[in-house]
């Protein structure tokens, strides 16, 4: 088992950034103005696998919007940071409101906002597509680009190290 491997045995705590992670980046304006978001259904599998293996899943991200909190509600995410200027603060808060350290703690990002927070947690993780500097600062590095499967990759490697995988197949999907 390498180093990454143990890391990811030891995630109580599975923090996302939003768009270039849940989704490819793309921001999608329609004529009145909305704003569209699509998330990836595979990604949404993955968060819900981690969450029945008891693992807590939370979002920080600096923008805010309904399209994030419908999706949020639809996958029982309730840790939600978003509008967030300064994401180590927001780790701290989190941590604090959840008990669980920042050693036990991954967090997903693609771009340069996210630098301050993977540098504090146990497990920086960056999208395939993330900037050089993202991936620099990472400690894996996913095969998958944001908003295409990237999270639900990163989901089964945990349920693997942590050796529930085969059990979480038998119960949810036999």
């Amino acid at each position: 088992m390498n180093d990454t491997d143990t890391r990811l045995r030891q995630i109580a705590l599975f923090l996302m950034d939003v768009d270039g992670v849940l989704t490819t980046g793309q921001v999608i304006y329609d004529d009145a103005g909305q704003e569209t978001k699509i998330f990836n259904v595979r990604d949404g599998v993955g968060i819900r696998m981690l969450m029945d293996v008891g693992v807590k899943v939370g979002i920080v991200t600096g923008r805010r919007s309904m399209a994030l909190i419908h999706r949020c509600r639809n996958l029982g995410i309730d840790l939600i940071k978003d509008g967030v200027r300064d994401k180590s603060k927001a780790l701290i808060e989190i941590l604090n409101e959840t008990g669980v350290a920042a050693e036990n703690t991954a967090f997903v990002g693609d771009d340069l906002p996210d630098l301050p927070i993977l540098r504090r947690v146990g497990l920086p993780i960056a999208v395939g597509d993330a900037h050089a500097l993202v991936k620099q600062t990472a400690a894996w590095t996913t095969q998958l680009a944001g908003g295409c499967g990237a999270i639900r990759e990163i989901a089964e490697r945990i349920l693997v190290a942590r050796g529930e995988w085969e059990s979480l197949l038998q119960r949810r999907f036999s």
